[in-house]
C-alpha cells in the first residue's frame, strides 16, 4: 500500500494529528507537577528541579527517541510496537519477548489513562465551587461508562471535532503558561539541566521523584502507534507546537508555585492543583469544561490503541481469537467488543479503588516504562537491521536502557501505594499473550507433514469412487503448512482413513500472516487441473481474515481466466447452471488423554485449552458460513506415557495355566 502521501504536511493532517495522538500526552499537565509536589514544602530546589526533569524528558525521551529516531522504524507507513516486532522478528527468535511485554503494558496503560484523566478535570469542580461537596467518583464514572459506550456506533462523527478541540486545549495551555511565565520570567532558568541533576542526585528522595517526572511522557508510545493513521512528518511539525505549548504551561505552574515558596499545596488550599489554579477565576469554569473533553479524548486515544494492539495480538498468535467489528468505513477504525467492556468494568474498578487522581497517580507510570523498554530493545534490532553506525547502535541502546530503568527503578517507589495494581494486570495480560504463542509453538512441533505429490492418485481415486458417498462439489481444508509440496498427516487422515470423503475438487487453503501491515495477495497452485488446488492468502497482520470473502473472489477470478469451472458436477443442476457446493473442514488439533509431555509445557498447554473456551471459534474468527462446515476433533501425536502399565487376564477356560 502506497502511505507516500502520509509524509507529506498539510493543514487537515496537522489538525488530525493533534486530534487523534496528543490526548494522553496532552493532558498530563493536568496532574504531573501537582504529583511532584504532593506534600513536601515549596522550593527552588523542587520546582526548578522538577519542571527542569520535565523538560528533558520530554526533550530525550519523547522528541529524540520517539519523534526523531523511533518514527523511522515504520512498517509500510505502520507502528507500534507489534509492527515493530513484525519487522525484525526474523532476526532473532526472543524478540517475542519485548513484544509481549510491550504489548501487555500498552494495554495496562489504558486501563489508567481514563480514570485519571477524567479525574483530573473533574476535580476541578472543587476548586470552582469549595463550598459545594463535589460527587467526583460518580461523575467520573458516568463520563467513563457514556465513552465506552459509544464506542460500538464508530467514533468517526465524533473524530471530526477531535483536532479542533485539540487545538483550543493546547493554545489554552500555552496562553495560560505565559501569562504566568510574563509574572516570572526568572522560571525559564529553570531549563538548565542543571537543576533536573541537582534534585536527582542531591536532593534527598529527589531520585524518586522521577516516578512522577515520568508521568509527563507516558504518551510518548502513541506517537509510535498511530503513526500510520498521521504520518511522521505531520507528527513532528505538530510536536513542535505541542511541546511548546506544553513546555510553558509546566513553566507557568511552577512560576505560580515559586510565589510560595516555604509553604505546602495544603497550606495554600485543600483542594489546589497548579495546573487550575492558573486560571483566572472567571475562566476557571470553562477551562474545566475545556479540560474535560481533552481528557475524554485521552481516553478515547487509548481505547481506540487498545483495540488495534488486540487485532494485531491475534493476526500475531498472541491473543485468543475475540470477535472484530467494523463499525465505520474508516480505515483501520476496529472495535473489539470484548476489549470494550473488560476495559470499562477496569475503569470503574480504578475509579472505585483510588477514587482521586492523586491516588491514582501512584499507580499511574509503573506499567508503561516496560513498553518503553520493550520498545527500546526492538528499535535497537532496527538499527542493527538497517546497518546504523554501530557506536551509534550502542549509544542508542546503552543510553535509553539506563535512562528507562532509572525511571522504573524510581516508578517501583508506587509498589506498595497502588503500583502494583497495573502491574498485576499487567502481568497477567503478559500470562495470556505467553501462553497463546507458546502453545502454538508448542503444538507446531508435532505436526507431521507428508509429500502431497503421493497421495494425488489416491485423491482422484477417492474422487471418481461411486461407492463413496459425496460429500459435496468443492471440498475446502486449511492447511498450516508454508510448503505447498507438503501436507499435514491430519488432513490425509481425515480424507482417506477416518471417513473417506469423496468430493469432485478438492481445496487446500493456507492463510500467511504477512509482516506488511495490509498486504492482500493470494496465489493459486495447481495440483491437477479442474480436480486439487493450494491457494495460498498473503494477508497483513493488520487485514481482517474474512476467508468465505476472499475465497469467493479466488473462484471468481479463476473462473474469469478458465482455470476452473465452478458449475455444479450434480447432473440435474449442471443442466440448469447451477453453481456448485462447497463445504468446509477445519481440523482442530487437540491433546489425547495419553500425552506425555514436560512439567512446563503440560502446563502451557492446559491453561491454552482454559483460554479457547473463551475464544471465537475458528469458522467465526475465518467468518466461514456454518451451514456448510465441518469441524473435526484431531488428536495432536505426543509421546505416550511410558509408565502406563496393563496386564492382560483370562477367562478360567482359556487360561493358558489351567
Amino acid at each position: 500500500m502506497d502511505k507516500s502521501h502520509l509524509n507529506k504536511v498539510s493543514s487537515a493532517g496537522l489538525i488530525i494529528t493533534l486530534g487523534i495522538i496528543y490526548g494522553d500526552i496532552g493532558t498530563s499537565p493536568l496532574y504531573v507537577l501537582k504529583e511532584i509536589i504532593g506534600d513536601s514544602i515549596i522550593t527552588k530546589e523542587l520546582v526548578f528541579g522538577g519542571v527542569s526533569c520535565i523538560f528533558w524528558t520530554l526533550t530525550l525521551l519523547t522528541t529524540l527517541k520517539y519523534v526523531i529516531i523511533t518514527l523511522n522504524a515504520d512498517n509500510k507507513g505502520e507502528g507500534g510496537i507489534f509492527s515493530l516486532y513484525a519487522i525484525v522478528r526474523r532476526t532473532k527468535p526472543w524478540l517475542h519477548i519485548p513484544a509481549i511485554i510491550g504489548g501487555a503494558a500498552l494495554l495496562a496503560d489504558g486501563l489508567i489513562t481514563p480514570p485519571i484523566s477524567v479525574a483530573s478535570a473533574i476535580e476541578g469542580l472543587q476548586l470552582k465551587y469549595p463550598q459545594y461537596d463535589i460527587p467526583v467518583v460518580p461523575i467520573v464514572i458516568g463520563i467513563i461508562v457514556a465513552i465506552f459506550f459509544i464506542q460500538q456506533f464508530g467514533t468517526s462523527i465524533v473524530g471530526k471535532f477531535f483536532g479542533p478541540l485539540m487545538i483550543i486545549w493546547f493554545s489554552m495551555l500555552l496562553v495560560l503558561g505565559l501569562t504566568q511565565i510574563s509574572r516570572n520570567p526568572a522560571i525559564f532558568g529553570a531549563l538548565n539541566p542543571y537543576y533536573a541533576l541537582n534534585l536527582v542526585v542531591n536532593t534527598p528522595g529527589g531520585f524518586w521523584l522521577l516516578g512522577a517526572v515520568f508521568l509527563c511522557t507516558t504518551g510518548a508510545e502513541a506517537l509510535y502507534s498511530d503513526l500510520g493513521h498521521c504520518g511522521k512528518s505531520n507528527i513532528r511539525v505538530s510536536w513542535t507546537f505541542v511541546k511548546i505549548a506544553l513546555v510553558c504551561n509546566y513553566l507557568g505552574q511552577s512560576a505560580w508555585l515559586m510565589q510560595f515558596e516555604g509553604k505546602s499545596l495544603s497550606e495554600i488550599g485543600s483542594s489546589v492543583n497548579p495546573f487550575f489554579a492558573i486560571m483566572p477565576e472567571k475562566f476557571l469554569l470553562v477551562g474545566i469544561l475545556i479540560a474535560t473533553m481533552a481528557a475524554i479524548i485521552a481516553s478515547q486515544a487509548l481505547i481506540t490503541g487498545s483495540y488495534t494492539i488486540v487485532n494485531e495480538a491475534m493476526r500475531l498468535n498472541f491473543w485468543p481469537k475475540v470477535r472484530i467489528k467494523f463499525p465505520t468505513e474508516a480505515r483501520g477504525q476496529v472495535y473489539v467488543p470484548s476489549i470494550n467492556w473488560i476495559l470499562m468494568f477496569g475503569c470503574i474498578g480504578i475509579v472505585l479503588i483510588f477514587k482521586e487522581s492523586a491516588n491514582m497517580g501512584a499507580a499511574y507510570g509503573l506499567a508503561i516504562t516496560l513498553a518503553m523498554l520493550s520498545t527500546t530493545v526492538l528499535v535497537t534490532h532496527y538499527l542493527v537491521l538497517h546497518r546504523m553506525n554501530k557506536g551509534f547502535v550502542w549509544f542508542y541502546l546503552i543510553g535509553y536502557l539506563f535512562l528507562e530503568l532509572c525511571f522504573l527503578v524510581a516508578n517501583l517507589k508506587k509498589f506498595p501505594h497502588g503500583g502494583w495494581v497495573t502491574l498485576l494486570i499487567c502481568l497477567g495480560l503478559i500470562f495470556i499473550m505467553w501462553v497463546w504463542f507458546k502453545a502454538a509453538a508448542i503444538k507446531k512441533r508435532f505436526v507431521s507433514f507428508l509429500k502431497i505429490k503421493d497421495y494425488l492418485p489416491i485423491f482422484i481415486d477417492v474422487s471418481n469412487d461411486e461407492s463413496i458417498a459425496k460429500q459435496a462439489t468443492n471440498l475446502v481444508y486449511f492447511t498450516a503448512g508454508d510448503n505447498p509440496k507438503l501436507i499435514e498427516s491430519k488432513i490425509i487422515y481425515s480424507i482417506l482413513n477416518k471417513q473417506p470423503k469423496r468430493a469432485d475438487v478438492y481445496w487446500f487453503l493456507h492463510i500467511n500472516v504477512s509482516d506488511d501491515p495490509y498486504r492482500k495477495e493470494f496465489v493459486v497452485h495447481t495440483l491437477v487441473p479442474e480436480k486439487i488446488f493450494r491457494v495460498d492468502f498473503n494477508l497483513g497482520f493488520r487485514v481482517e481474515q474474512r476467508i468465505n470473502a476472499l475465497f469467493r473472489k479466488v473462484i471468481d477470478d479463476m473462473v474469469a481466466k478458465a482455470e476452473f469451472n465452478n458449475m455444479s458436477r450434480y447432473q440435474a443442476l449442471m443442466k440448469h447452471n447451477i453453481q456448485g457446493d462447497f463445504k468446509f473442514v477445519i481440523s482442530e488439533r487437540q491433546l489425547a488423554n495419553d500425552y506425555d509431555l514436560p512439567v512446563y509445557e503440560e502446563f502451557i498447554m492446559d491453561s491454552y485449552d482454559a483460554l479457547k473456551g473463551l475464544s471465537m471459534s475458528e469458522s467465526k474468527a475465518f467468518g466461514l458460513d456454518t451451514s456448510s462446515l465441518t469441524v473435526e476433533k484431531v488428536p495432536l501425536l505426543v509421546n505416550p506415557r511410558k509408565n502406563l502399565v496393563v496386564t492382560r487376564i483370562y477367562p478360567n477356560e482359556e487360561h493358558p495355566n489351567h
